[in-house]
């Protein structure tokens, strides 16, 4: 039996969901305006809150997503923070540290080595805008996954990412374009689920590409009529949420209140 570190990417992901018995992923979005105040101030607050979240949902979930901008505001504690966070987790589910980078490939070598090295993440968040050449040093290891950026929940994402092509929105167009990028089954889409139709669009062109789809919870996505797409056509897909599950309540409770949220949600996601 190969070890969870040498399986592919895709593998792994199925395993993690499979053990959780969701598809569940809780983003780790530690805003100092939100944190319990019991649990103090500073890099001491937010190791608390993260870490006690962790403990009291690792069991129910497939992924944890870290969002590097609200740890590196914490400056070189944050970043000490991210370091520590796969030890917290553990094996049994993964790592994605949502940082959103793209760069020439030479610099993605260096982030390759931070996330994938120091951080010992499963997968990243990737910008597509320069194309798939930049991005190898992020999928060279078959074992390791990136998400590239492709419908966003933003209010302005339809500006530059329903631009028309000869094939249709410039979304459709990165999607296939991402389809082409990896020869080792480690590359997917992130989706919004308050974008179901653009969603049911790239399932029609791209059906094998894993997908991260935040937008749930706070941001009002569309869960359960995204997830009916996905098994329509048997899809791989982690549901992303975040400030509903760590902010489900801001006193003593917090963790109690993250675990029966998740375990909420987890219901839904059957």
């Amino acid at each position: 039996m190969k070890n969870a570190q040498t399986q592919p990417f895709a593998e792994r992901l199925r395993t993690a969901i499979k053990r959780a018995g969701s598809p569940l992923c809780v983003g780790l979005d530690p805003d100092p305006q939100r944190i319990p105040s019991h649990l103090g101030e500073g890099i001491a607050a937010c190791r608390s809150f993260v870490k006690r979240i962790i403990e009291s949902t690792h069991d129910l979930v497939a992924a944890f997503k870290a969002n590097t901008a609200f740890f590196e505001a914490y400056g070189p504690d944050g970043v000490a923070l991210l370091e520590e966070m796969k030890g917290c987790i553990g094996e049994n589910a993964l790592l994605i540290v949502d940082a959103k980078r793209g760069d020439v490939a030479h610099t993605n070598e260096a982030y390759a080595r931070v996330f994938f090295g120091r951080m010992r993440a499963d997968a990243v968040t990737v910008q597509p805008y320069l194309g798939g050449e930049p991005l190898e040093p992020f999928l060279r290891d078959p074992a390791r996954g990136a998400f590239v950026l492709c419908a966003t929940s933003n209010p302005g994402a339809a500006e530059v990412q329903n631009l028309a092509t000869e094939r249709g929105p410039l979304y459709l167009e990165i999607a296939r374009h991402v389809r082409t990028w990896s020869e080792h089954a480690n590359i997917g889409l992130v989706l919004a689920t308050t974008q179901p139709e653009a969603i049911k669009s790239v399932l029609e062109v791209a059906p094998e590409l894993p997908l991260l789809l935040p937008g749930g919870g706070a941001q009002g996505g569309r869960t359960r009529e995204v997830l009916a797409l996905l098994k329509r056509k048997q899809a791989l897909g982690l549901f992303t949420f975040s400030r509903s599950v760590i902010y489900a309540s801001s006193g003593k409770d917090f963790a109690e209140a993250a675990r029966r949220e998740c375990e909420r949600l987890k219901a839904e996601l059957v």
